[in-house]
C-alpha cells in the first residue's frame, strides 16, 4: 500500500490566533517542511490565490499542495452561494494537482471565539444533522463533478465534533461526502479513535494526524475554557509528541485498505515548540509507524 506523508502551515502561522504565528515566510515554511521530509503542504493563509504564483514556490522546494481548509456555510446556507464562494479555491487547487478541499463547517462554530467555552457549542438535533446531511451530499457531487472533490473535517467546537454527531452525519448523508478523518480531533471529542476507522472507512478519503496531550486535555474546564485556551495550554502536538498510539492508528487504517495522504496538522506555540523540530519529530513517528503498518512512503 501507498502512502504520502504531508503537513499543515499551521504549526508556522495559526490562522484564529496570529499571536501563535512563527515569523516566516511561505518560503521559509515550504523549506522547513522539505528539510523535515514532507513532500506535500496543505495551504494557509499565507499562499497566493494564483497558480502562476504558487506553482514556482512549490516547485522550488519540490513540494505539492495536498489539501487546504474551505471555512463553509452551508448549514445555514445557500448551495449555490457555497458553489460560488468556493469557485476560486478549486480554480486553484485543480490548477496545481491538490487531491481535495478540505471542508469545515463554520456556520455555528465556535472554534475561533476565545470567549466561548467548548461546552457551549452548537447541538443539532437529529432531524437537524438529517436535513445537513443532505444538503453535504448535494454539494459534495457538485464539487467532485467540478473535478476537485471536498473532504469533511469533523472538528472540535464545531457541529458536527462527537462520534455520535459525526455517526448520524455519515447515516443521514450520501456516500459521495467522503470524510477526513482526524484522529486528535476524534480523541479530544472523546470518541473512540479506532472504533470511528472501523465504522466509516469506507467513507475516508484523507487523513490528518494530529495528536494530542491528554493530560491537557483532561484538565481543561469545558464550561469555562474555549477551543483556543486549549490551544494556547498546548492540546495539540504532532505524532510522537504525545499521547495517542499512532501506530495502532495507522495500522487500523491500512487494514481496511487506506492509501493517500497522511498530513500533519498540529497547532501549538511556535516558540514552545519550534515548528522545524515538530516536524522532524512527526515525520519520524510517521515514517516509524507506516514501516510497521506496511506502507511505502511514496516521494
Amino acid at each position: 500500500m501507498k502512502a504520502r506523508l504531508g503537513i499543515a502551515p499551521i504549526a508556522w502561522w495559526n490562522d484564529d490566533l496570529p499571536e501563535l504565528s512563527d515569523d516566516v515566510s511561505l518560503d521559509e515554511c515550504l523549506r522547513q517542511a522539505r528539510e523535515a521530509g514532507f513532500t506535500g503542504m496543505e495551504t494557509g493563509r499565507r499562499f497566493p490565490m494564483d497558480p502562476a504564483d504558487l506553482k514556482p514556490v512549490l516547485d522550488k522546494h519540490g513540494m505539492s499542495v495536498c489539501g487546504g481548509w474551505f471555512s463553509g456555510l452551508l448549514l445555514d446556507g445557500d448551495l449555490e452561494k457555497e458553489k460560488e464562494r468556493i469557485a476560486a479555491q478549486m480554480t486553484l487547487f485543480k490548477a496545481v494537482g491538490a487531491p481535495c478541499i478540505v471542508y469545515g463547517e463554520t456556520a455555528g462554530t465556535i472554534q475561533g471565539d476565545r470567549s466561548a467555552p467548548l461546552a457551549t457549542k452548537r447541538r443539532l438535533s437529529e432531524d437537524e444533522i438529517k436535513a445537513y446531511g443532505r444538503k453535504m451530499t448535494a454539494f459534495a457531487e457538485w464539487c467532485a463533478g467540478q473535478g476537485m472533490p471536498i473532504s469533511y473535517h469533523h472538528h472540535m467546537a464545531a457541529v458536527i465534533e462527537t462520534e455520535a454527531e459525526l455517526d448520524l452525519l455519515m447515516k443521514h448523508s450520501g456516500q459521495a461526502l467522503p470524510l477526513l478523518y482526524d484522529a486528535g480531533h476524534m480523541a479530544f471529542a472523546g470518541g473512540d479513535v479506532l472504533r470511528v476507522i472501523d465504522k466509516h472507512h469506507a467513507r475516508i478519503s484523507h487523513v490528518h494526524t494530529k495528536d494530542i496531550r491528554a493530560a491537557v486535555v483532561d484538565g481543561l474546564d469545558r464550561s469555562r475554557e474555549s477551543f483556543l485556551d486549549a490551544v494556547v495550554k498546548g492540546a495539540f502536538t504532532v505524532p510522537g509528541d504525545g499521547s495517542l498510539d499512532f501506530e495502532a492508528i495507522v495500522k487500523r487504517l491500512a487494514s481496511h485498505g487506506y492509501e493517500g495522504w497522511f498530513v500533519v496538522e498540529a497547532e501549538q506555540d511556535p516558540v514552545k515548540s519550534p515548528p522545524l523540530q515538530m516536524a522532524q519529530t512527526g515525520h519520524k513517528e510517521l515514517l516509524r509507524v507506516m514501516a510497521a503498518a506496511g506502507y511505502s512512503v511514496e516521494n
